[in-house]
C-alpha cells in the first residue's frame, strides 16, 4: 500500500457484496478501504471518523438511500471536506443516474463493471473527473428527466409501500382529494391504470 493511497468508504447493505468490493479494490496498491457500512444513515458518521477521499455508495440501502446520502454529504460538508461519491449499484436505471448526478455524485457505474474498470473509475473520480456508464448516459438523454412533480413523487413513493389514500394524506398533511388528484396525474404521466402500476413504473425508471 502506498503512503498516499486513495482512501475509500464502501456503503452497501449486502455484506457479501461489500466484502467482495473491499477485497477487489484492496488488491490495488494505490487504493485503501478505510471504512465499510451497511446503511445509508451510517455514512455521514463514518466519513467524519475516517475521512475517506471517495465514497462508493449503493442506491437501495436501509436508513437512507444512496442518492439522499450523497446529497446529505454534499450539503452538510464544506466543498473541500466532502468526499467524492461514486455510485455503484445493481440498478442501472437512467432515472437513478440523473438523480444521482443532480445530488452531487461524480460517477455512476453498475456492479458488474470489471474490477480493473471499477478501480480506474475510483481514480478518475478522485482526480475530479466524472465517470458515467455510457449506455446509461445515452438512455438518460433519450428518456429525459422525470415528468413527476415533487409532490407526485412523494405520493407515489408512499403508494409503492402499499399506503392507503387516507394514510398518505395523513403523512403528507394533505386532504384525501388532493392525494387522489396527485395520484391521477401520476397515473396519466406514467401511462398506467392504477396507483400501484404507476408507482412500479416510476420506480423501474428510477424516478422514485
Amino acid at each position: 500500500m502506498v503512503s498516499d493511497a486513495i482512501r475509500l468508504l464502501l456503503a452497501d447493505d449486502q455484506a457479501l457484496v461489500r466484502g467482495a468490493l473491499a477485497a477487489l479494490l484492496g488488491l490495488e496498491r494505490d487504493l485503501e478501504v478505510v471504512a465499510e457500512v451497511g446503511r445509508g444513515d451510517e455514512v455521514a458518521a463514518a466519513v467524519a471518523d475516517h475521512r475517506p477521499d471517495v465514497c462508493l455508495l449503493d442506491i437501495e440501502m436501509p436508513g437512507l438511500d444512496g442518492i439522499e446520502t450523497c446529497r446529505q454529504l454534499r450539503e452538510g460538508l464544506a466543498p473541500g471536506d466532502a468526499p467524492r461519491v461514486l455510485v455503484v449499484t445493481t440498478f442501472g436505471r437512467a432515472g437513478y443516474l440523473r438523480r444521482a448526478l443532480e445530488a452531487g455524485a461524480s460517477g455512476f457505474v453498475v456492479k458488474d463493471t470489471p474490477a480493473a474498470e471499477l478501480a480506474d473509475a475510483v481514480r478518475r473520480v478522485h482526480a475530479g473527473l466524472r465517470v458515467v456508464d455510457p449506455v446509461l448516459a445515452t438512455t438518460s438523454l433519450a428518456e429525459g428527466s422525470s415528468p413527476l412533480t415533487e409532490r407526485e413523487t412523494e405520493v407515489l413513493r408512499l403508494a409503492l409501500d402499499g399506503a392507503t389514500v387516507a394514510s398518505v394524506a395523513g403523512r403528507l398533511h394533505l386532504s384525501p382529494g388532493t392525494v387522489r388528484n396527485h395520484l391521477s396525474a401520476a397515473i396519466g404521466k406514467t401511462g398506467t391504470r392504477t396507483r400501484v402500476e404507476a408507482a412500479r413504473v416510476a420506480r423501474e425508471r428510477g424516478w422514485l
